[in-house]
């Protein structure tokens, strides 16, 4: 495994990283005098394997080729959510190994699908570590998203290359510059949130632990009813500009302290989002009313906060929308799919891939009308080619084809029908909540089967590290090449 010591010296300043974090949740502990060795003993095992295979690889050649790169990128997910799972192990809450395991890579996912109930109940330091979970996989996929899978060709993100002369072997010393920017913007904009928050009347560590997983776009809450506990207008507001600005490219921050002051509204991801927050609002409006046969009955509070969440797959709620009739709830599971822009926080298809299909197809239309035309699909005033294009398409189709395989599968464990679409849905667009009673917005995972779990927490992976990424190691020819 010589060829592979970056990958694991990486994994093991990972897990590092990772046993260190837990001794924020044991001052947490001590805090609130609920201290027990749940995050000692996992911290301790943490930084024992980091240390290992830190050790171990020292003599790495600081380079990595394409095929180490797929791997890291698997790798490092997987082994944070094992680990980050032993503090639900070791924890007083007598969680079995697949519900620790669902838990924590629901949190570093930045899914939110949870299987703890009786929130205000769980120990503060558990809560903080699920948001804590949330908010280091969403700067993970962010530098991940700008720095390796442009390079690794992942779905299309070659388009959103720093540099044309952006290679494999120049990963890691390009992913540390502009990582320390990312950090920087990410942490600023948690601190903001959490201000935010404690201004309109959260307690100090609602706000903290919200303003992570609202960042992160995670959804994680510290209360059963999620966001809805508050009860609170300015609180809602709050969580939904936040939400709205950790959905956005972050290279556009970049971009923007850089000097280009117009990013915000000249970026064609950016806008087509709004676009979509905007439209779906008025649709589910003119709907309801035309159900209800008026607006007396319509709360368009409740529709702007879930489109958002939803959409950005957030995962908080503020009401039911299960009531809300069939049409709302396959137009929410459409939102599920589409996502936010490539290089958030986000999931889902993502912004531009819908864009591109959209251009392809409008191209495609044009030529039968127009057999001898040439057209070319340009996205961003950037010429689209076939490699792209194709690249695109593919993981659109193998996006939903692993979505209906799930469905079936997440069937054949036994769940109804809406239980197990809207569980596919929601693990491969790493939303949170699905649909149905049992794992609606006001229910949770843990009724369901283990073999569910498992297969929930592998489209979970699958979905965060948009599917290539993972397949890719199945393929024996990845391994002989």
């Amino acid at each position: 495994m010589s060829n592979y010591k970056t990958v694991f010296f990486t994994l093991g300043v990972l897990q590092i990283i990772l046993g260190i974090s837990m001794i924020i949740p044991i001052l947490t502990q001590i805090i609130y005098s609920e201290v027990d060795s749940s995050f000692i003993g996992a911290s301790i095992i943490s930084i024992i394997f980091g240390v290992l295979f830190f050790l171990s690889n020292l003599n790495h050649d600081k380079k990595l080729n394409l095929q180490q790169a797929f791997l890291l990128t698997s790798l490092s997910w997987l082994s944070i959510a094992i680990f980050g799972s032993l503090p639900f192990i070791f924890s007083t809450l007598d969680l079995t190994i697949t519900d620790a395991f669902f838990e924590s890579m629901s949190g570093i996912t930045t899914t939110g699908s949870t299987i703890l109930s009786n929130l205000q109940q769980t120990p503060k330091a558990i809560l903080l570590w699920r948001a804590m979970l949330q908010w280091l996989g969403g700067i993970g996929i962010i530098v991940m998203a700008i720095t390796l899978m442009p390079i690794m060709n992942v779905g299309g993100m070659q388009l959103f290359k720093i540099s044309s002369n952006d290679s494999s072997e120049k990963i890691l010393p390009k992913s540390k510059e502009i990582a320390l920017r990312l950090i920087y913007v990410y942490l600023s904009l948690t601190i903001l949130c959490a201000l935010t928050y404690k201004i309109f009347g959260m307690n100090f560590f609602d706000s903290l632990t919200h303003s992570m997983t609202t960042i992160a776009t995670g959804g994680f809450s510290n209360y059963d009813e999620s966001i809805g506990y508050f009860n609170s207008l300015s609180i809602e507001i709050s969580s939904m500009i936040f939400i709205i600005l950790g959905s956005l490219p972050f290279i556009a921050y970049i971009k923007f302290l850089n000097g280009n002051k117009k990013i915000f509204i000249s970026d064609i991801q950016i806008k087509s989002f709004i676009k979509i927050i905007i439209f779906s609002i008025i649709i589910l409006f003119i709907y309801l009313v035309v159900q209800n046969k008026g607006i007396s009955q319509i709360n368009i509070r409740v529709i702007f906060f879930n489109v958002i969440s939803i959409l950005t797959g957030t995962g908080y709620v503020t009401g039911e929308f299960d009531g809300w009739g069939s049409f709302p709830l396959i137009f929410f599971l459409a939102l599920m799919f589409i996502g936010g822009c490539a290089g958030s926080t986000t999931c889902g298809i993502k912004i531009f891939r819908i864009q591109i299909l959209y251009l392809f197809i409008s191209n495609q239309l044009k030529k039968i009308i127009y057999p001898r035309g040439i057209f070319v699909v340009k996205y961003d005033k950037k010429n689209v080619d076939d490699k792209f294009m194709a690249s695109i398409i593919s993981f659109i189709y193998l996006y939903l084809i692993i979505f209906f395989l799930l469905t079936a599968f997440l069937s054949l464990s036994g769940l109804d029908f809406v239980t197990a679409i809207s569980g596919a849905a929601t693990s491969i667009s790493n939303v949170g909540p699905g649909l149905g009673s049992e794992i609606g917005p006001n229910g949770n995972f843990s009724a369901l089967p283990d073999i569910s779990k498992w297969i929930l927490s592998f489209g979970m992976i699958l979905g965060r590290l948009e599917i290539f990424a993972i397949l890719v190691l199945f393929l024996p020819a990845f391994w002989r090449n």
